[in-house]
């Protein structure tokens, strides 16, 4: 699993290990938001090599899309506990390419009115990134009910699963079962035949991918879901889009500004990414972006006597850590259930508490039970990460994000010899997560359908403000992604949060709260490099 191109929101986590995360620290004391493709505008990458430019969309509906413009949803309650919640299916074409011979693909989509007082201002639609993440499951769980109350008052809040995603036709590539194994394959192979079980993994996943999906496989790309969003606003009678998208939530709302300019409202682009990036440079940035977060989190950690890693700073702790996942490489820890701790999960398991320091306590304690022989903890933090339930059962999200992600870059990888190359790169961004990272990024290379997306700019030329955010040591979404959006648009405005985490919008921080909130509201943008702490 290409666990380093996962882009989810903070809250995404926050909210799938809601009940484990409850039972280790104070349940006020975890953010409720809901959570992968980089670098910074006039890096000597880009200047190197610049990226071409998104160009705009016609503004005027094609005759052949009329019939999707013109519908109309027939919303019912979504029943169950989602009290208050509408649901609706929209129709999209499957290829925008054909929409005649295509067919037609079927999009959840979700909202809840407006509450007041005060004068509506539309719709706000909402994304919390992955790809891969349920947005109607976002609002439902989140942002319908746990936003501002004064944003909520004004905006009808709205939702669409993109294609591929949850409720929208879900890419699926592997059963349960064989996804717990996908989930345990080494990925730092020792030798050629581990690297040859690793590429063999691959290869089934991406088998899978197109036995299971191949329909959908080659029309998922975030240009094809920021034309559904297009789509979704016209039907709900908006002349302009709204929004907030966290994550990889962020490129689909710059993408969707660059295709369709002259519709942009107010957008807030939190924890974002930087299309001009390659995919390998992706990858590498953010390997050092979890870097990054591990010795914030190992700072942190070095101030309390449950801490395992204590002593010696940052790099001895980072030491610690990669010797603690090499003992794992050949002696996996039991956790009281079928499956054993080994390498990948307990990975996957830290690096799913770098998105929130919420969750620093829960892996102290992971790490120190781990230490006891006891993996069972690190293996729960692993699967809140990948999305599965206590009952074995997995979500589409890993399987979306490799369908997106695989279709909206080449590989950074074609083949283990482009791994080994690039790993004293990847082991130098990060000693404890760089081996994995590098080989992780490989998932592509066996795609079943050639991408067709690639590095590109977004100006959005003409486009109303746009509010970028970027948090200084987030580690899915570098804060140097941020300002190279900011700087790649025409209208983009940077606020920048000094802080750990994953995204910053409602996690604590009156100044970016009330920054975004007022921006929302009033459609001021707050001061171009205005910081927060």
């Amino acid at each position: 699993m290409d666990s380093t191109r996962l882009l989810r929101r903070s809250g995404t986590f926050a909210a799938a290990a809601a009940l484990l995360l409850s039972a280790v620290v104070p349940a006020d004391a975890v953010p409720a938001r809901a959570p992968e493709p980089g670098g910074v505008a006039g890096s000597a990458a880009a200047a190197a090599s610049p990226a071409p430019p998104l160009r705009p969309l016609p503004t005027a509906v094609p005759a052949a899309l009329r019939r999707y413009y013109g519908q109309k949803l027939a919303w019912h309650s979504c029943g169950g506990k989602r009290a208050g919640f509408e649901c609706a299916t929209l129709r999209a074409p499957l290829d925008y390419a054909a929409p005649r011979r295509g067919g037609d693909i079927k999009l959840a989509v979700s909202r809840k009115k407006a509450t007041g007082p005060g004068a509506k201002l539309g719709s706000l639609m909402v994304n919390p990134g992955g790809p891969g993440g349920s947005a109607v499951g976002f609002l439902q769980a989140f942002a319908g009910t746990r936003y501002p109350r004064s944003v909520r008052a004004r905006y009808d809040m709205v939702a669409m699963d993109p294609r591929g995603v949850a409720g929208s036709e879900p890419v699926t590539c592997l059963s349960d079962a064989r996804m717990d194994e996908f989930a345990q394959v080494d990925q730092t192979p020792d030798d050629d035949a581990e690297v040859r079980r690793l590429v063999a993994a691959y290869r089934e996943y991406a088998n899978g991918c197109a036995a299971r999906s191949g329909r959908l496989l080659r029309h998922v790309s975030t240009v094809e879901a920021a034309r559904d969003m297009d789509l979704f606003r016209a039907v709900l009678g908006d002349d302009k889009l709204h929004y907030v998208g966290a994550s990889y939530g962020t490129f689909l709302g710059a993408t969707y500004a660059g295709l369709f300019p002259s519709r942009v409202g107010r957008l807030v682009l939190d924890g974002a990414l930087d299309p001009s990036l390659d995919a390998q440079s992706v990858n590498r940035d953010q390997t050092a972006g979890f870097q990054t977060a591990f010795e914030s989190f190992a700072e942190d950690c070095a101030e309390h006597e449950d801490c395992t890693l204590a002593g010696g700073g940052p790099g001895v702790a980072g030491t610690r850590l990669k010797a603690f996942f090499d003992q794992l490489d050949s002696q996996p820890l039991p956790t009281g259930t079928r499956r054993d701790l080994t390498e990948s999960l307990a990975t996957t398991g830290v690096i799913s508490a770098m998105y929130d320091q919420a969750a620093w306590p829960l892996l102290r304690r992971a790490l120190n039970d781990a230490q006891n022989g006891d993996g069972a903890l690190l293996l729960r933090l692993s699967d809140a990460y990948y999305e599965r339930d206590e009952h074995g059962s997995y979500t589409n999200l890993m399987a979306a994000n490799s369908a997106v992600n695989c279709l909206d870059q080449a590989p950074p990888f074609r083949s283990p010899a482009g791994v080994r190359r690039a790993l004293p790169a990847f082991e130098k961004a990060s000693p404890a997560f760089g081996t994995s990272f590098a080989w992780g990024a490989l998932t592509c290379a066996y795609w079943p359908v050639k991408a067709t997306g690639g590095p590109h700019r977004i100006t959005a030329r003409g486009a109303a403000p746009i509010l970028v955010v970027g948090t200084t040591r987030d580690p899915a979404t570098p804060y140097r992604w941020a300002r190279g959006l900011a700087g790649q648009l025409s209208s983009g405005r940077l606020l920048t949060y000094e802080g750990d985490g994953h995204t910053a919008y409602n996690r604590g921080s009156s100044c970016v709260d009330s920054a975004i909130n007022d921006y929302l509201l009033t459609t001021t943008a707050p001061p171009a490099q205005r910081r927060c702490t």
